[in-house]
């Protein structure tokens, strides 16, 4: 399953939306359209350690790197280039 899928398929079954009917495009803003919470925003990060095998850091905590399926995607591809650059797995 590429990285696209995983992060929609976790958004979609943990987001806080109260209208089914709702359809979550990648560029939408999930912070700016209501439906986000800080227990999802938790779970997020600890999902993306777990399933791509990156650290998060502080430093690494914008909103801007969690706000959209895409920028989503964007940041878990710096960081893994990041980790192969230092020579991690």
């Amino acid at each position: 399953m590429d990285t696209v899928r995983k992060i929609r398929e976790f958004i979609e079954r943990n987001l806080v939306i109260f209208d089914e009917g709702v359809v979550l495009k990648d560029e939408d803003n999930i912070f700016e359209l209501g439906y986000v919470d800080s227990p999802f925003a938790i779970k997020l990060v600890s999902f993306i350690e777990e399933e791509f095998k990156i650290d998060i850091d502080d430093n690494d905590l914008d909103i801007l790197n969690f706000n959209s399926v895409m920028r989503i995607v964007k940041f878990i591809g710096e960081k893994k280039k990041l980790k192969e650059g230092d020579g991690g797995p």
